[in-house]
């Protein structure tokens, strides 16, 4: 299932919103949330495939009292160094008006200090909203395609990246119940793709709700 939603990502993620029944739309953000928290785990794609490697994500709620999230705390790290993750980062979900939900993204200082939160009872609860910093342009917009699927990516060059020499970046993501499926790739300003998966996204199995 989750393989094939490698093939949905670029042709669904540029179909126009579906008109929203009234109340769908808190419908689809608790959905959505739900689907994201939880451990991940790409083990069965690199044992199947030596271009990806055994990446471990790992999504959890926190500041559940603010009334601007919901917030999530994410962490992924190679698990052989699950000690050390290479990315922690703050996303918030925000409904729009035209359908589609936008998981926007935030960094923060000294993320190390914070490896391994999301297996404590209130991860992150010494940050506050106010002390995250935004990465403007690199959310991605989310649809509900059906009732299986989420599919979304970022804006065209709108992420701004210097990692690896590249000057922007591009996310691509499908979201369903059993997993996520995300490709992240750096390009510099020629177009050229300078790091990331070439063959296509990371798939990672949810194996803890």
């Amino acid at each position: 299932m989750l393989r094939k939603t490698l093939i949905l990502l670029i042709g669904l993620s540029l179909l126009p919103a579906c008109s929203p029944e009234k109340g769908q739309d808190s419908s689809d953000m608790e959905t959505l949330k739900s689907w994201m928290i939880g451990s991940f785990s790409s083990a069965s794609q690199a044992e199947a495939d030596s271009a990806f490697f055994d990446i471990r994500l790992e999504m959890c709620p926190i500041w559940p009292e603010d009334p601007d999230g919901p917030w999530l705390y994410v962490e992924q790290a190679a698990a052989d160094y699950l000690d050390q993750p290479y990315r922690q980062r703050v996303y918030r979900l925000q409904q729009q008006e035209d359908g589609t939900i936008h998981s926007e993204v935030y960094s923060f200082e000294e993320p190390l200090r914070f490896a391994g939160a999301w297996k404590t009872e209130n991860p992150l609860a010494s940050l506050t909203p106010d002390s995250l910093l935004a990465r403007e342009g690199c959310a991605v917009v989310l649809k509900r395609i059906d009732d299986n699927i989420f599919v979304g990516s970022t804006v065209e060059r709108a992420c701004v990246s210097n990692h690896r020499g590249a000057s922007y970046a591009t996310s691509e993501v499908s979201v369903t119940a059993q997993g996520i499926v995300s490709w992240d790739r750096g390009y510099d300003a020629n177009g050229e793709q300078v790091w990331g998966a070439v063959k296509g996204g990371y798939v990672f199995d949810k194996v803890k709700k």
